[in-house]
């Protein structure tokens, strides 16, 4: 990914010391929880890796997120606290790849249990436009080259994938609780392959199948549903768009009777209304499920996706 790259700082892993083996404390879900305690003790790296650590885990697990809600995951710092959470952890559960700082802090910790989710399916490259639907094509050479995509948890399959390798760590990990692991598991899996269906059967017959988002999140939710996703922004969502870009847009959006541009809840959304004013476009909110917030449109990972299957059905005329 084009994501800035932060070190850990020598000064961070030497306050790691100066805590020590202290408690931490807290309650499940929260990023204060603590480690070293009668449960099997995970750290997620952002929520798409907390979910399914406590639905896997269900009641033998406690688990510490770092990223906050509401806290753009691609700029986690890393902290001393958290790095301490590391070192007192029975297993982490990360995405290489997507956190830097996150990256260099497992590398360094001794936690025996390394779950690196990248690992459990396959990442594709992609750039600012994935599926081949649409009638404009970029024209411009200018714009963000294609990287590899972390974000396999917007395709239900791939996080089914996901979900079933984290099981078969956790039963590894923690064998007292295997048979649990293996049941959370199978019931996980069997409600991706419900979502799956929803979004085959919901995406099957549209007016367009074109889409607008202002970060290149959704690749393999495209490729998956036979759609086209044309972003403003590509991996990086921080990144600028060029002036060739926002022309692409708009002979695309004109081309393939686009109707919505989206954005997401972590990031303004003054691009996207924006490229909406100049085309004469609705915007509309396609959640990458990076966190859960007060403006997410559900309260879980199964909630939000069907919220982001109503919002797509809108934008691309439904049958």
């Amino acid at each position: 990914m084009n994501v800035r790259r932060r070190l850990i700082s020598a000064a961070a892993l030497t306050a790691v010391t100066a805590l020590g083996a202290g408690t931490l404390s807290g309650c499940s879900g929260d990023t204060a929880v603590a480690a070293n305690t009668s449960k099997f003790d995970v750290v997620a790296s952002f929520y798409p890796m907390t979910f399914l650590a406590e639905r896997i885990g269900g009641k033998h697990v406690r688990v510490t997120t770092l990223t906050s809600p509401g806290q753009e995951p691609h700029d986690l710092e890393i902290s001393p606290r958290q790095i301490a959470q590391l070192e007192q952890s029975d297993a982490v559960l990360y995405l290489k790849g997507l956190q830097p700082s996150v990256d260099e802090a497992v590398a360094q910790s001794p936690v025996g249990t390394k779950i690196d989710t990248a690992g459990l399916t396959t990442l594709e490259e992609h750039g600012t436009e994935v599926g081949g639907h649409a009638a404009g094509h970029d024209s411009h050479q200018d714009g963000e080259r294609a990287g590899k995509d972390p974000h396999i948890w917007l395709d239900p399959v791939k996080y089914a994938q996901v979900a079933e390798g984290v099981g078969r760590a956790f039963e590894k990990a923690d064998p007292r609780h295997a048979a649990d692991y293996r049941k959370n598991t199978a019931t996980l899996t069997g409600e991706l392959a419900a979502l799956d269906r929803r979004f085959r059967q919901g995406l099957a017959h549209t007016r367009s199948k074109v889409f607008l988002t202002t970060h290149a999140a959704f690749g393999y939710l495209a490729e998956r549903y036979g759609l086209t996703e044309e972003a403003v922004n590509g991996l990086d969502p921080e990144s600028e768009p060029s002036a060739a870009r926002v022309k692409d847009l708009e002979r695309i959006a004109r081309a393939d009777g686009v109707s919505t541009v989206f954005y997401e809840t972590l990031v303004s959304d003054r691009t996207a209304r924006t490229l909406a004013h100049d085309t004469g476009l609705r915007t509309d909110v396609l959640d990458p499920l990076e966190g859960i917030t007060g403006k997410s449109r559900g309260k879980d990972y199964l909630a939000v996706q069907q919220a982001n299957l109503d919002a797509l059905r809108r934008a691309l005329g439904a049958k």
